[in-house]
């Protein structure tokens, strides 16, 4: 069957960083977005296209409103929903204290599905579509995930931790267990429905060098498959890597040896990256995700999105929350967060950009820019569409907005989920804002 959304549409089809943003940008005053079989069949001017659309075919129109791609979230744990904002010192103190003890309890299918609902209707009220999933080391948790997941039909990735050493007990698994697992977990989900299976290392401090060994292999042996892990986050992780493997001569040096570095894999942070570091991620095709309030909220330090997307040694980068670490759902909130991160090194991050890190770029670094984070023919039908009246303040301030640059930029500095008019996922409208009624609509889960 066939649906339309009508109002004005913001998208990219290319790289503000390296492109001229006229060439990237496409924007619809007044556009006309149709559906059908969970993808979009046509885009364009609203006023050309009703004058042959069938009268028959349902129109949502939003007034006062911006319909965008689905937000992308690249890295983020599902598991540590219940421990956001928990106060503690930096990384390490943190996983000890709040992370590994919350994770026990998801061999429990009960509380994983819990958690995987709560979390998956946070992601729709913020307007996220898409993410890359951390669940925990008991499969059970990868379960849960993906059974909710697949209700809605979303394009998710997620896997199992991979764990065996430097964590308690109740979360250890062995190299050939989770290697097995892993593979078990890959045949099961891997191409299911939208559902995509990521070979999951916690990071390298907390696998021993055989486990390494096992999951570069699985990897390897699962073309299309991905792989996602941490990376260059806080100054202490960087200096126990070294300990830890004292043959290598860097932490990316640590997941090279290993085969963990190439398309579809993505790692969080990247914090303190060097020019080299960049060099073999941009020559290996490996994403980074920045997280910027997790970064902020840890105290691990400032990430250089303008080396990242500019730089000699340009990598595939998309924003992110890395939840329960990071302190919200709403990529609006990153997008701030990474701005303000941006101005402490002298870059200014416009608000094109910002979007698109959260849209296409996210896309991109998850090589899925052929399928999700652009609104185009073809595309799959992951849509948001954000209120330009979600609160009293955002109202008056976009009065006196001056163009379609400054109200996103408005946007990313004041809003959050209360942005969040709609959510669509794969063509069906999964979130709803009744803003006549204050009522919030979630598809059942």
């Amino acid at each position: 069957m066939k649906t339309a959304i009508r109002g004005q549409i913001l998208s990219f089809q290319g790289n503000p960083f390296t492109e001229p943003l006229e060439d990237c940008l496409y924007y619809e005053e007044d556009g006309l977005l149709i559906m059908e079989n969970g993808h979009i069949l046509e885009v364009g001017s609203a006023v050309k296209m009703l004058a042959t659309l069938a009268p028959d075919i349902p129109i949502d129109v939003y007034q006062d409103a911006l319909i965008c791609p689905g937000f992308i979230d690249c890295h983020v744990h599902y598991p540590q929903t219940e421990i956001i904002g928990a106060y503690g010192a930096q990384l390490i103190d943190w996983l000890n204290k709040y992370t590994f003890v919350a994770e026990q309890k998801f061999s429990d299918k009960i509380h994983a599905s819990q958690a995987a609902e709560i979390f998956l209707k946070e992601t729709l009220r913020a307007g996220t579509t898409t993410a890359s999933v951390f669940c925990t080391v008991d499969p059970t948790s990868v379960d849960a995930f993906f059974e909710k997941s697949e209700k809605l039909n979303m394009r998710n990735i997620a896997g199992k931790v991979l764990m065996d050493r430097n964590a308690p007990d109740g979360l250890l698994d062995t190299p050939q267990t989770g290697y097995d697992q892993t593979k078990d977990l890959i045949a099961k989900w891997h191409g299911k429905g939208r559902s995509l299976y990521s070979v999951t290392p916690r990071f390298a401090p907390t696998s021993s060098p055989e486990q390494m060994e096992m999951t570069g292999a699985v990897w390897q042996e699962h073309p299309g498959t991905y792989l996602q892990s941490h990376i260059s986050e806080n100054i202490g992780e960087i200096a126990w890597v070294a300990d830890l493997y004292p043959d290598r001569s860097s932490y990316v040096d640590v997941y090279s040896h290993y085969n963990q570095l190439g398309p579809r894999a993505i790692y969080g942070h990247g914090v303190h990256f060097k020019e080299d570091d960049f060099r073999v991620f941009s020559e290996t095709g490996t994403a980074l995700a920045h997280c910027p309030t997790s970064n902020l909220f840890l105290g691990s330090g400032l990430f250089s999105i303008e080396t990242a997307m500019t730089g000699p040694n340009k990598v595939r980068t998309g924003l992110a929350t890395d939840l329960g670490g990071g302190t919200n759902f709403s990529q609006l909130v990153s997008m701030n967060e990474a701005y303000k991160i941006a101005q402490l090194a002298g870059y200014a991050l416009s608000a094109h950009h910002a979007f698109y890190l959260a849209t296409r770029g996210a896309a991109a670094a998850l090589y899925l820019e052929d399928k999700i984070g652009t609104i185009a023919k073809g595309y799959e039908a992951d849509i948001t569409v954000l209120d330009l009246k979600a609160t009293p303040i955002i109202d008056y301030r976009l009065e006196y907005a001056q163009s379609l640059e400054e109200i996103l930029f408005v946007l990313m500095i004041m809003g959050d989920d209360r942005a969040t008019r709609a959510t669509y996922v794969s063509g069906k409208r999964v979130y709803f804002n009744d803003r006549d009624t204050g009522k919030e609509h979630f598809a059942e889960l």
